[in-house]
């Protein structure tokens, strides 16, 4: 181990030490003589360090034998911000697992995706994780399948399917791993957790955050850009809810969140037609709310300059909206104040909904005909295969092309990247317009959230 290494791990250690949250799902540490792993912050007593090892994942740790701590949960922490900033192969495999690739296409769709081969995949994120995209995308699963098993009255076949499973005796294997206990031992210790359901009454979650979350401005950016039918905002400041539909792989949905000030979660309930889809509403849930941010990170660096310092103080925890559904973000940009318009005329009802929102937002096949200039232009884009938004897209790459495209140009290229590709490192022409000329370049990789904290203190 070189010193660096050793540096890092005895930060780790102080980190585990001082029950840290900032670090929770940054990294795991597992102990030698529990034979448990954990998150950062569990509240047990801190092991001896000798008796310590560090992992990038939970993945990792459950590779090396370990079992999930029971008390502090570690497979239900908030996603590493990492994946977010990163944009080399690794950050973009990270996104797309997250996002349920591997459960729907496998290692070689998610290589294809990539442009890589299922073998460099492989050994880059062993090499760097300690876990290949198999090992991932099983700890997701079982997540799922904990959480089917904790909130719902399903039977253990169903979840196990649901939770993308290939058989039910795969599900019974992977929980005994990871959790040392049978489904039914899993679903009979959620304790104080809310009772079970049924699909219809929807999958009850609850979305962990680190560091503060400015829910009251997260709140009413979504109440400002609700479109009609597809998303609404209801009850008074601070008991808000929002809800929206979702276009999923198999079928619609409707999730419903509610603002929750203080705390360290929001919560969540997702009416599913498919309970396969559960992993991916999650993720994309989370996107959109910014929940795998680290907003202690941001403010160390926006909160050093003199002049974002006090716009800092004074929202902490702003998080930048990201996106449900990236095609769906795009065509809302691309479209601008005919936004709307579109979803009313173009979009699918929902049916058997009767109160709340029951259309999605048009798809781009259907607009290729559709809307203004830029909208048919990037949806034809969208619908060829000339530009992709996908978690795992190349943002760079992407937001050149989307620079070329007719009506776009620089600017809603830019907010596209942003929103719907979740870069929290842009700034579009004219945000960084303040002195001195160098600030911009000292905000990175943050210059999404000084953007938005730029704009929340500009008077509207």
């Amino acid at each position: 181990m070189t010193v660096e290494d050793t540096r890092v791990e005895d930060s780790r250690y102080e980190a585990v030490t001082s029950r840290d949250a900032r670090f929770d799902g940054v990294f795991f540490f597992a102990v030698s003589t529990t034979g448990i792993y954990c998150r950062p912050s569990c509240p047990a007593v801190t092991p001896k360090r000798r008796n310590v090892t560090f992992y990038r994942t939970a993945a990792a740790a459950q590779g090396a034998g370990y079992r999930a701590c029971r008390r502090c949960r570690p497979d239900a922490v908030p996603g590493s911000a990492e994946w977010n900033v990163r944009a080399d192969v690794v950050g973009r495999a990270m996104r797309l697992i997250g996002d349920g690739v591997v459960d729907r296409e496998g290692v070689s769709g998610l290589a294809t995706r990539l442009g890589y081969s299922a073998r460099q995949i492989q050994r880059q994120l062993n090499a760097e994780l300690g876990a290949g995209p198999i090992a991932l995308a099983r700890a997701q699963r079982g997540h799922t399948a904990r959480i089917l098993l904790q909130t719902t009255t399903l039977q253990a076949a169903e979840i196990a399917f649901a939770s993308g499973f290939a058989s039910v005796r795969q599900f019974n294997d992977t929980i005994r791993e990871i959790y040392a206990a049978t489904p039914s031992e899993l679903r009979s210790s959620r304790g104080g957790r809310p009772g079970a359901h049924d699909g219809a009454a929807g999958v009850p979650l609850r979305l962990a955050h680190r560091g503060p979350y400015a829910h009251t401005a997260m709140f009413d950016l979504l109440a400002a850009g609700a479109l009609p039918g597809v998303e609404e905002v209801t009850g008074p400041p601070g008991r808000r809810v929002y809800r929206r539909t979702l276009a999923l792989p198999a079928g619609p949905a409707v999730a419903e969140v509610h603002e929750r000030p203080g705390g360290s979660w929001l919560d969540c309930r997702l009416h599913l037609t498919d309970l396969r889809d559960l992993t991916t509403a999650t993720q994309r849930m989370r996107r959109l709310l910014d929940l795998d941010a680290d907003p202690v990170a941001v403010a160390e660096r926006l909160g050093s300059d003199p002049l974002l310092a006090p716009l800092v103080a004074a929202r902490p925890g702003l998080r930048v909206p990201g996106t449900a559904d990236p095609h769906e973000t795009a065509l809302r940009i691309a479209a601008g104040a005919h936004a709307a318009e579109l979803a009313a005329v173009h979009g699918e009802d929902l049916p058997g909904r009767g109160t709340g929102p029951a259309r999605l937002f048009p798809d781009a096949a259907r607009l290729t005909e559709a809307g203004p200039p830029a909208v048919r232009a990037l949806a034809t884009a969208l619908v060829v295969g000339d530009i992709r938004l996908d978690p795992g897209a190349d943002r760079g790459d992407t937001e050149r092309r989307l620079s070329a495209l007719p009506g776009i140009g620089a600017a809603k290229a830019a907010l596209i990247r942003r929103h719907a590709l979740g870069d929290p490192d842009v700034l579009l022409p004219g945000e960084g317009a303040v002195p001195p000329a160098a600030a911009p370049e000292r905000w990175r990789p943050w210059r999404s959230y000084a953007a938005a904290h730029l704009a929340h203190a500009t008077p509207r």
